[in-house]
């Protein structure tokens, strides 16, 4: 009893540590290593799909919120919101979001809105260590919501699809692009 009560002591000293949680916090090793294993977890709930969509519905969500959202104020008729898993061509969609009036000024940014999401990740990284009380459990947090918010910020293929059926759409807000690069 005495060595498990050494142990925990000894435990309790070296995390309470400045200096151990600002090697945890700076080493981008072990935030790698954590990310894995928080991804590791989360697909290892894929042998069930319902399992699958508890855990991905806070991801899903501002994946087509974002959708949603862009659809909404550029014209392009959101025609439904669906959170809930179904099945499509061999394969289970997770959620999605349909448009009734896509149009060359709104192809692109409403079927690649979610991109937007990497912008809220990058303020929520701004604020999170300007503000936030940091230790192991807040930045274990901190790490699994920038994991949620980055993973949902990447376009899946049928987005893709969508931005790049209509050319003259990827046309303008290519020149558009890259007016913006050259010239702010």
């Amino acid at each position: 009893m005495d060595f498990i009560a050494l142990l925990l002591k000894k435990t309790e000293v070296f995390l309470s540590d400045p200096n151990t949680l600002n090697t945890f916090i700076n080493n981008r090793f072990l935030v790698i290593l954590l990310v894995i294993i928080l991804l590791k977890a989360k697909y290892s709930t894929y042998k069930s799909i319902w399992m699958t969509a508890l855990i991905n519905i806070p991801g899903t969500f501002l994946h087509e919120m974002s959708h949603y959202l862009a659809g909404l104020l550029l014209n392009a008729r959101p025609t439904g919101f669906n959170l809930l898993p179904f099945k499509r061509d061999e394969s289970y969609v997770l959620g999605s979001v349909g448009f009734s009036h896509i149009r060359f000024y709104n192809a692109v940014p409403a079927a690649l809105a979610p991109l937007l999401l990497l912008f809220a990740g990058y303020y929520f990284n701004e604020w999170f260590f300007a503000h936030a009380h940091i230790s192991y459990i807040s930045y274990t947090l901190y790490v699994l919501l920038q994991t949620i918010i980055i993973e949902n910020a990447i376009p899946s293929s049928a987005d893709f699809k969508i931005a790049f059926s209509c050319p003259l759409s990827v046309l303008f807000y290519g020149v558009l692009f890259v007016f913006a690069c050259v010239f702010l």
